[in-house]
């Protein structure tokens, strides 16, 4: 039996989260709330990708707190209801981002301890140090511009 583009959809976006080190089932989860219409609830997800809801749950909770989803109030109904953020690719990149900046704060800081004790240092190492700060500055300025071209692409 050939998988649905629905089945095959969330099965391929599960393994492009574990591409980027990320549990597969957080993929499926996304890629599940990308092509389903209107709002899930966690008895939804859980059946329709054929999971325990314990795991869904801690990811949900994840999704949200990185601004990927967000839960939804549902008349008539107690259930916690999820759908996708309206800006969720932008906000993934901007997570992704701040991963970068953080790696450009991390040379900023041996840079700065570099200076301090400089004579103890090796100079391969200082010179590793400067070019990785070159590196995420410039990377940085793209990714800023990226963002910039992105929202006015969208609006």
């Amino acid at each position: 039996m050939t998988p649905s583009i629905k089945q095959e959809f969330i099965q391929d976006f599960g393994e492009a989260y574990q591409l980027f080190g990320l549990p597969k089932l957080m993929g499926r989860i996304v890629g599940l709330m990308l092509y389903v219409k209107e709002p899930v609830s966690l008895d939804e997800i859980t059946n329709q990708l054929n999971v325990s809801k314990g795991p869904v749950s801690q990811i949900i909770r994840r999704l949200r707190d990185h601004n990927l989803i967000k839960r939804i109030w549902v008349p008539g109904d107690r259930k916690d209801y999820y759908q996708p953020e309206a800006e969720i690719f932008g906000n993934a990149f901007r997570n992704h981002v701040g991963l970068m900046k953080r790696n450009l704060e991390l040379a900023q800081k041996y840079q700065k301890e570099l200076k301090t004790n400089s004579s103890t240092e090796n100079a391969e190492f200082k010179e590793r140090i400067g070019e990785m700060y070159q590196f995420y500055k410039l990377m940085l300025e793209y990714f800023d511009k990226f963002l910039l071209d992105w929202q006015q692409k969208k609006s």
